[in-house]
């Protein structure tokens, strides 16, 4: 929490200072009726006292002060609310090594079935687009509300050659820009390999130009360590290369994420959605608390009144 006006904090001492006195009298009192009588005479002639209820209104009381306090330093606190508007760019590898059955069936059909998931999740009136890419990167779908478009281009995906994942972020980053240039909504690209960069743009050319129009890029490594693909009669390693993808998303300041299975990867899509949908905002909270020191000084109202018919 953080606050417009601290200098009001300083009030503060002064409800110490009533704190302070409130406690010198109580002790006063006792100290008075301990010296002008008899332990065994005051339990014959002094009322039984009420205990915690005595002090219980003035307590209230400085608690309305202390939060009182609070409210006139304008409080400001972070809020997580949901975007109105916003771009995603899903950017998915098509290459060849998306057919590696370590995920069943394999690492392309489940990847498919998640991203749509995760498109159909996402706000109505977001933006979201289709890159696909391989050895070379294609806009499949033009960022747009019209979700069903998205969902259709990823269902429709097939595998070809190469990994080009610098070209995969320039060309989404192509697709960004032609949303309203005028005033931009906030933009991400989710992309998903499983393997390194082997054509195309560099990773670190496009990490800059991401970084440099201010668009994070939040990475999936996709696929296990041990993971094969057979082509043309040879068995070859595929391993997702999750440094490369985790130096993209650090220097885009996007979120590197790992997935090695069907379970992980929806986990991972739906803490983007999470991510993506919401956004923390600085508010000032000065009627919330402002209302919270009302409550607490009708309440201390309400129990000097019950208990001892008089306000504190």
């Amino acid at each position: 929490m953080r606050f417009e006006q601290p200098l009001w904090l300083w009030l503060l001492v002064l409800v110490a200072v009533l704190v302070a006195a409130y406690l010198v009298a109580q002790r006063r009192r006792t100290k008075y009726a301990v010296r002008f009588a008899t332990l065994p005479m005051l339990e014959k002639v002094a009322p039984v006292r009420p205990g915690w209820r005595r002090h219980a209104p003035a307590v209230a009381f400085l608690a309305a002060l202390t939060v009182l306090t609070i409210a006139i330093a304008r409080p400001v606190a972070d809020v997580r609310v949901p975007r109105e508007r916003a771009t995603v760019l899903v950017a998915m590898d098509v290459s060849n090594s998306m057919a590696a059955t370590d995920v069943a069936p394999n690492r392309f059909e489940v990847a498919k079935q998640a991203a749509v998931e995760f498109v159909q999740d996402l706000p109505a009136k977001f933006n979201v687009g289709l890159v696909s890419f391989a050895r070379t990167a294609t806009v499949v779908a033009a960022p747009s509300t019209n979700h069903q478009a998205t969902v259709d281009a990823i269902n429709g995906l097939e595998l070809n050659d190469s990994t080009a994942i610098g070209d995969a972020v320039l060309t989404s980053l192509q697709a960004i820009r032609t949303i309203d240039p005028d005033d931009p909504p906030p933009s991400r690209i989710v992309l998903l390999s499983d393997g390194g960069n082997t054509a195309g743009s560099p990773i670190d050319e496009a990490a800059q130009a991401a970084s440099s129009a201010g668009v994070p890029v939040s990475t999936i490594a996709y696929g296990t360590p041990e993971g094969t693909v057979d082509l043309d009669g040879r068995t070859i390693p595929v391993p997702a290369d999750g440094e490369a993808l985790q130096g993209l998303a650090d220097a885009t300041k996007g979120t590197f994420y790992s997935a090695e299975s069907d379970e992980q990867l929806r986990t991972v899509y739906s803490d983007l959605q999470s991510s993506i949908g919401w956004t923390t905002e600085s508010r000032e909270i000065t009627n919330l608390v402002a209302g919270i020191a009302l409550a607490a000084a009708l309440l201390a109202a309400l129990a000097s009144l019950l208990w001892f018919s008089r306000l504190p």
